[in-house]
């Protein structure tokens, strides 16, 4: 019996975006230690802003600035922070409705344990030494017990010298994957310089990578077929962009992933064209797998030199 393989996994990318008026001076007035809200049609102040009326959905500019203390709506102890977090030991999520604000902000609250941790306590800002125009200019709240700010917000208009007008966010996910059996054979083979599927037992497809299971009937498959290592392309796409994060940093752009239909199976799998130009790739294009060295999967696939496949012959691929 194949065995079953294991290990961590990260998807990791930045995503970044423009800011409109009102989260720009949102973000900027943090850098200022400055916390803004926005005014809701129906006279609300939100915190944190956002540009539209959750109700109404009409648009919102009517900025005002709250206080930087606050009461505790709920929250929920953190004994173990992970990577990244606002901070180091143990804290509290909690929930803040910041005074002259009707809605509630979610950071950490530092504090030496759950039972110094209730709804309806007071806290404060603290703010990082360093504040570039980010959520983390808030360093984490904590305990106060001094005078409580106006309930009712000073009109802001929004004006800071260099607003923030775009922010970067790291989006990131760590888990441990557990391919299962039929793709633990898969990689296994892999390993060999050999691409297997599993052929269904009713309609008899075989799938690469398998899955396990027939996508078509549900039926459960184990027979083991070897397919390739040739194959055809079915279809295309020219990169012209290089992506953040990957491996394929080393690639030169343009350059050319495909769909490949390996001789013998039922569906096509992704995969690199090089050893042509990019403008040369084409449907129908027989290619070959090429292997680096060490490696455990094929680097790219090139032509074989091979006539192209009729479309007949693949088109149910495509």
């Amino acid at each position: 019996m194949t065995e079953i393989l294991s290990a961590p996994l990260v998807v990791e990318f930045p995503f970044t975006r423009s800011l409109g008026p009102v989260q720009s001076a949102f973000l900027t007035g943090l850098r200022e230690r400055t916390v803004l809200g926005v005014r809701a049609d129906d006279g609300r102040v939100l915190v944190p802003p956002v540009e539209y009326d959750p109700v109404t959905a009409n648009e919102l500019r009517s900025l005002v600035r709250v206080a930087p203390t606050g009461t505790v709506t709920t929250w929920a102890w953190n004994p173990a922070p992970r990577r990244d977090q606002p901070l180091g030991t143990p804290f509290a999520w909690v929930l803040v409705r910041l005074d002259g604000a009707d809605t509630a902000l979610l950071h950490a609250l530092d504090a030496p344990g759950p039972d110094a941790v209730h709804t309806g306590m007071r806290v404060r800002i603290r703010w990082a030494a360093a504040r570039t125009g980010a959520i983390t200019d808030i360093a984490c709240f904590e305990p106060y017990d001094g005078e409580p700010g106006p309930t009712e917000p000073a009109l802001h208009d929004g004006e800071f010298t260099d607003p923030v007008t775009g922010i970067t966010v790291p989006a990131r996910l760590d888990y441990v994957h557990t391919p299962g059996r039929a793709q633990s054979a898969y990689l296994k083979a892999l390993e060999d310089h050999r691409t297997v599927g599993e052929r269904c037992p009713a309609c008899r497809k075989v799938y690469v990578p398998p899955r396990g299971a027939c996508p078509t009937c549900g039926i459960a498959t184990a027979e083991q077929v070897e397919v390739g290592p040739r194959g055809t392309v079915t279809t295309f796409c020219i990169v012209n962009i290089k992506a953040a994060h990957t491996a394929n940093l080393d690639i030169e752009v343009p350059y050319v992933y495909a769909h490949i239909a390996l001789d013998g199976a039922d569906l096509a799998l992704h995969g690199r064209i090089a050893g042509i130009p990019y403008d040369q790739v084409r449907m129908g294009l027989r290619v070959e797998p090429v292997w680096a060295e060490g490696a455990r999967h094929p680097d790219h696939y090139r032509p074989t030199g091979e006539p192209d496949a009729d479309y007949d012959t693949y088109k149910e691929l495509v």
